[in-house]
């Protein structure tokens, strides 16, 4: 169904907008989201987990940086978007530094590349996310009795072996709840895509989302349009009945 005839008769085509989804762009699409999620996911949760083990204990200096970490959490994605944009530029700050301390001879093309784009995004993505799970880690951290880690110190355990056996265990059912939202945060990405590359270069970075959105919205295909975006629903939905059989599983434990 295109723009031409919304006001016309609408032709029932079954499924073959689904079919036409998969056949024009749709395959690739999936993969790249699959990509991208893979990567949202891994680093925001080991980067959540990492953060929120250095800042368990209190002071000054966690305290400015877990108020830091807030700020960039509850920043706006236009405007996260928009500052890595400028950050991750030909001249931006990033290339400035890699090129000061001779890393680089020239500017890394991370928004303008094929290979470059999908993982810059991504990590941004990622980044964005970092703050939020690091919070809710800390959390479940600050739950566990301090005798433990003193018992712990007795024994003569190491700071390593107080991760693995007292934090990751503690940590556990916080983690089956923070890895599906954020798997879930990344498959419906759409903001930081559309400020910082718009789906390019090329549709290097023309996930699901927003794929549905360019068929929609700049082809006017609303058919195809909403195909692909119903096929996104589904993915969330899948992973949502995830969320909500992980949440009662830890609801019947506690």
């Amino acid at each position: 169904m295109r723009s031409s005839n919304l006001s016309g008769a609408w032709e029932f085509v079954g499924l073959d907008n689904f079919a036409q989804t998969l056949s024009s762009g749709g395959e690739q699409a999936l993969w790249r989201t699959l990509v991208f999620v893979t990567v949202v996911t891994v680093l925001g949760m080991v980067g959540g987990l990492t953060a929120a083990i250095a800042l368990r204990g209190g002071g000054r200096w966690a305290a400015g940086i877990l108020a830091v970490m807030v700020f960039v959490w509850a920043l706006p994605p236009v405007v996260n978007g928009s500052v890595w944009k400028f950050l991750l530029n030909d001249d931006g700050l990033v290339n400035t530094v890699l090129a000061a301390v001779g890393l680089v001879d020239g500017p890394v093309p991370f928004l303008y590349d094929q290979s470059w784009a999908l993982m810059s995004v991504a990590f941004v993505n990622a980044f964005a996310v970092v703050p939020f799970n690091a919070l809710v880690y800390r959390a479940a951290l600050l739950g566990i009795e301090i005798e433990v880690f003193e018992a712990a110190a007795l024994d003569g355990a190491s700071r390593w072996q107080e991760i693995r056996h007292i934090m990751l265990p503690a940590v556990r059912p916080t983690t089956l709840v923070l890895l599906v939202l954020t798997i879930v945060y990344g498959f419906r990405s759409f903001d930081f895509i559309y400020v910082m590359t718009f789906g390019g270069p090329g549709t290097a970075t023309n996930t699901l989302p927003f794929l549905g959105y360019l068929q929609a919205f700049a082809r006017y295909d609303f058919g195809l349009g909403a195909a692909t975006s119903v096929l996104t629903v589904l993915g969330v939905l899948v992973l949502a009945v995830v969320y909500a059989r992980s949440i009662r599983r830890e609801e019947a434990e506690g």
